[in-house]
């Protein structure tokens, strides 16, 4: 059973997950200041986007597997690629000044997001390369493939 102690959620331990909570205060601050004309549109597509990083994070975190920590990882990344883009547009647009602190935010929870990714999918190929315990070192020629000339 979890308790009330965030050293027990392996998300909270993550630098990265940490990072994507404060850019979610940050984004809703950001498109707070967006004009009203936006509330269904741009505002609540940046707030969604930012509250998808941490999300998969977290659930990714939750996982057992490396392999699925790694794919909502990747899922946490595409929705920061869709949240910077979001903040682009709306700057582009002119609806809104750019927030340098959102951005150096922002940039900080890519470059830990993407670190961690690195390593993660590099421990899972060093596993991948290692032959699991229970196969046989004998080679099985059998269901090698036969060659008749």
């Amino acid at each position: 059973m979890i308790g009330d102690s965030e050293k027990q959620r392996p998300h909270a331990r993550l630098d990265v997950w940490r990072d994507a909570m404060d850019l979610v205060v940050l984004v809703y601050a950001h498109a707070s200041r967006l004009p009203d004309t936006e509330r269904y549109g741009l505002s609540a597509q940046l707030r969604r986007a930012a509250v998808s990083v941490p999300s998969n994070i977290a659930e990714g975190a939750a996982r057992r597997s490396p392999a699925e920590l790694v794919r909502f990882l990747l899922i946490a990344r595409s929705s920061l690629s869709e949240l910077d883009t979001q903040l682009q547009i709306a700057s582009r647009l002119g609806l809104v000044e750019p927030d340098a602190a959102l951005m150096q935010v922002l940039d900080r929870t890519f470059a830990r997001l993407n670190a961690l990714l690195t390593s993660m999918e590099s421990r899972a190929s060093r596993v991948r390369e290692e032959p699991a315990p229970y196969e046989s070192p004998i080679t099985n020629h059998q269901s090698q493939p036969q060659s008749h000339a």
